[in-house]
């Protein structure tokens, strides 16, 4: 690989190198020791992102198609809160790929030319160490501001991104917020990464809630750092779905959901079975749904009035006619 003599940028990030320790001291340093030694890349090489194509574009943004629809509203709230701040937002897919955007029309023509575009390609693989690219072989939301970037020609932008996952808990793609402006202090893009991490967490809760629209979402107890766990829930209160936060709380796999994972063992501690509890809360609801009319309950439950009131009586429950 070639560095241009002039370049302090190139310089630098070569020097990355010569610190076998700098890896595991810093996300930035290991990313770029990936960039340099497995990917191959040169620091100094100005060329712009590469891109894919129109058809290409169009398969990704069917592929993101539910968490597009569900998400429009988010990405317009984050683009109202940032875009006066001359940042652009993206949405891209799992391979970097932006399939949605917002920007200013006036600083259109930078942020084109710097690639920060649907269609271009912002894996790191491609472009070495950035924010979309780094924070998707992280798995992690992150910051990379300014002159972390691995390319000297991305020295100005500072993009703030999060990860986000489908409502299978797999990694779906990443939400960015960049700007090109170098008075974009390291303090204000702290705001910014807040702002991303919680609208990635509101995209990803929309997007499970429209893919279970018929079960009954539950938010979880989950530990903080896993943050709002949602599961979702069918009639008979077994976990039909569950978002990544619930996932990783409370260790729900695709195979526990198969085999009839009951929701009570996620939210309480599970303990006997109790048939004549269960009939009690059967009856109770039935009870509550009819104003606690009996008639109207037993029609509810296809029994008869009078085999409800021998029931009502055995578990010392009442109602009126």
């Amino acid at each position: 690989m070639s560095a241009q003599g002039g370049d302090s940028h190139s310089d630098r990030v070569l020097s990355v190198l010569q610190d076998r320790h700098a890896p595991a001291r810093s996300v930035v340093a290991a990313s770029w020791r990936r960039s340099l030694t497995v990917y191959g890349l040169d620091p100094a090489q100005s060329r712009p992102p590469e891109t894919v194509t129109e058809t290409q574009l169009r398969l990704a943004r069917e592929e993101m198609e539910p968490m597009l629809r569900a998400g429009q509203g988010t990405l317009d709230r984050l683009f109202q809160a940032v875009g006066a701040a001359g940042c652009c937002v993206l949405l891209t897919n799992r391979d970097g790929v932006p399939v949605d955007r917002r920007g200013v029309c006036a600083d259109d023509a930078e942020f084109h030319r710097l690639g920060l575009w649907p269609g271009a390609v912002w894996s790191e693989a491609c472009e070495g160490t950035n924010g979309i690219g780094t924070s998707l072989a992280e798995g992690r939301a992150l910051t990379i501001h300014h002159e972390q970037h691995f390319r000297s020609r991305y020295a100005s932008l500072s993009c703030s991104v999060a990860p986000v996952y489908d409502p299978q808990g797999r990694l779906a793609g990443a939400l960015d917020v960049s700007s090109f402006r170098e008075d974009l202090t390291e303090g204000f893009a702290g705001l910014i990464a807040t702002a991303v991490a919680d609208a990635a967490r509101t995209l990803e809760a929309l997007t499970f809630r429209q893919a279970f629209a018929e079960a009954r979402i539950v938010l979880a107890p989950a530990a903080e750092r896993h943050g709002a766990a949602l599961l979702a829930v069918d009639g008979h209160d077994l976990v039909v779905g569950a978002t990544r936060q619930a996932r990783l709380a409370f260790g729900i796999t695709d195979e526990r959901i198969a085999a009839r994972l009951p929701a009570a063992d996620i939210l309480s501690a599970p303990g006997p079975e109790d048939l004549t509890e269960a009939e009690r809360g059967v009856i109770l609801r039935a009870l509550a749904r009819a104003s606690g009319n009996v008639s109207a309950a037993a029609r509810t439950l296809g029994i008869s009035r009078a085999t409800l009131h021998r029931k009502l009586n055995r578990l010392g429950l009442s109602g009126h006619d």
